[in-house]
């Protein structure tokens, strides 16, 4: 293969990749358990943006399965955007298979 074509190709993929980690940054997910009671958002780079409890779970003898139903949907919204994430990764890379574990961001 030409190597001058091969540097071109990592430098396009570079930038590309740069691209995608600055769209990242403004993705929002929103994750949600018990049925939509409580809903959670993430951006693409998992920082937590924003929960929403419904009022009718806001009762002292609630909060355990409260708390658990904010763990369920920060699952739920960190695996929306990794689905994302993965389906940006595809576009960019065109389908070429990165290395097992290869963190790019």
């Amino acid at each position: 293969m030409d190597l001058m074509k091969m540097m071109k190709q990592a430098t396009q993929l570079q930038s590309r990749m740069q691209q995608m980690q600055e769209e990242l940054a403004t993705l929002e997910v929103e994750g949600q358990s018990g049925g939509g009671l409580v809903k959670v958002t993430v951006n693409g780079k998992f920082d937590t943006r924003a929960v929403k409890i419904d009022p009718s779970l806001l009762k002292p003898e609630d909060a355990e399965m409260v708390e658990d139903l904010i763990v369920a949907a920060l699952t739920d919204a960190k695996g929306k955007a990794e689905a994302q994430i993965q389906a940006k990764m595809q576009e960019i890379t065109g389908g070429l298979p990165l290395p097992p574990g290869l963190k790019l961001f």
